[in-house]
């Protein structure tokens, strides 16, 4: 049971491909990658994502995932 609740899943991470253990939510893919949740735009396969449901989607085998970071500037 524990080898199913923490397989590798395959995913693509801004166009490369990434192998993770899962199941994971959005919310818990940012955290893993150290990445802050209130400074980027995430679009899971193909849909842009409200920052309310990152931790309500979750990252399946083969999902496409692509993060973009806001910078700031002037």
């Amino acid at each position: 049971m524990c080898d199913k609740m923490n397989r590798g899943l395959q995913i693509t991470l801004n166009g490369d491909r990434l192998e993770v253990a899962g199941p994971l939510t959005v919310s818990e893919l940012l955290d893993r990658l150290e990445i802050d949740a209130r400074r980027v735009a995430v679009e899971h396969n193909l849909v842009v994502l409200k920052r309310a449901t990152f931790g309500d989607t979750l990252v399946r085998d083969g999902d496409q995932v692509e993060i973009v970071n806001f910078v700031g500037g002037g």
